[in-house]
């Protein structure tokens, strides 16, 4: 049991995490008490502590809170920690050695999981997007869904939407093979360029991982792959089995594209006909394409075309993704997370058509030691375009 009467509170082990935190913000929302360790303060640890949240910045035993670590706290409390914590951490050490109930933050997204009928979106890219634009389109419509998300929605201030529904939208992350824990009612895989090469060790051990993932679809599910990547996915026995896309073909394909004021406008063809001229104001193709995939899901739950129409209209995006945090005197400045190749390429494709004829300046933060290793040539080579 993750939940229920038994349980007092919950204590995080690297509670500054996009996952960790919508997760502990999760439990303080059922009313449940909540405490946790990081090892610097951010913008997500101190909203976090805002909304009631016990967090300490030191590794030390003395930190833990009385509550968690009294003589009866042992049966009654759950540790979360994320594999990025250093197994020499004193913290988890000390839970660990007085009989702790440890669990991964996989282990019990993959429990919630089980609790309702849950979207799970995978892919070396675009994942993020994706969730937060099916959350909107759920959350907007009759149906209405909670969500834990990569990052924090323009539209509701965060990475944790609840809702009183059926419907539950997860990130599913590849990283440490943690979307092997979830149990999804509709699964989707956006795309399986190489990442997190130290985990798997090369793309054919990768790209299996994802067709393990895909066999966790619960029978009568769904499945919905991009339409390039299609050919490298084995459909599970007893699930439906959808792509979408750019390309015809497709079972959800996105049409006659254009561009009105800063405004896409385009169509989707569907297997049961065509949404005609759906506006999204979001900048770049590859969101048309992101939300494409958003849109099949939607129809999938059973969201109505005109609920989907108008929700697309006020999605305003995810922070640090395209986010334009500056805009004056001629000068724009773009934050956005890309850290792929793949995902530079298409972010700077997608700057330079919506700002055609500007002058672009470029700076990139790498993200994580290991992957800037493996992929070093391959960005060096995008920035060299």
């Amino acid at each position: 049991m993750i939940e229920g009467n038994n349980i007092r509170g919950y204590y995080f082990v690297g509670i500054g995490g996009i996952g960790m935190s919508n997760l502990a913000l999760y439990f303080l929302k059922k009313g449940f008490e909540v405490a946790g360790y990081d090892r610097t303060e951010t913008f997500i640890t101190r909203s976090l502590a805002e909304a009631g949240c016990n967090i300490s910045y030191c590794d030390s035993v003395e930190s833990i809170p009385y509550l968690f670590r009294e003589a009866s706290s042992a049966r009654d409390v759950i540790v979360i920690y994320t594999p990025a914590i250093p197994l020499d951490n004193q913290i988890i050490s000390w839970f660990r050695n007085n009989g702790y109930r440890l669990f991964k933050r996989a282990e019990i997204l993959g429990e919630l999981s089980k609790q309702t009928n849950t979207v799970a979106i995978s892919g070396t890219h675009g994942k993020t997007t994706i969730s937060t634009m099916t959350a909107h389109l759920l959350k907007q419509s009759h149906l209405d869904c909670s969500a834990f998300l990569g990052g924090i929605s323009k539209n509701y201030g965060s990475n944790l939407i609840l809702g009183k529904s059926r419907f539950t939208v997860m990130e599913a992350d590849e990283f440490d093979r943690s979307f092997h824990h979830l149990s999804p009612f509709i699964s989707v895989v956006t795309s399986l360029d190489p990442d997190h090469l130290d985990i798997y060790g090369d793309l054919t051990s990768m790209v299996q991982a994802y067709i393990e993932f895909c066999g966790k679809t619960r029978k009568g599910g769904y499945l919905l792959v991009n339409s390039r990547i299609k050919e490298k996915i084995v459909k599970p026995a007893g699930v439906n089995f959808y792509t979408y896309g750019f390309s015809e073909g497709s079972d959800y394909v996105a049409t006659g594209i254009r561009r009105e004021k800063n405004v896409y406008i385009f169509d989707i063809q569907t297997p049961d006909g065509v949404l005609n001229n759906i506006e999204f104001a979001l900048p770049g193709k590859v969101n048309v394409e992101n939300l494409t995939a958003a849109i099949a899901v939607s129809l999938l739950c059973g969201v109505s075309e005109n609920e989907i129409k108008e929700a697309a209209k006020t999605f305003k995006g995810v922070i640090r993704r395209f986010d334009v945090r500056y805009d004056n005197h001629g000068v724009t400045y773009i934050d956005d997370y890309a850290h792929h190749p793949e995902e530079i390429r298409a972010f700077i494709m997608s700057v330079k058509e919506y700002y055609a004829g500007r002058r672009i300046t470029g700076i990139f933060q790498p993200h994580l030691y290991s992957r800037t290793r493996d992929l070093a040539k391959g960005v060096a080579s995008v920035l060299d375009e």
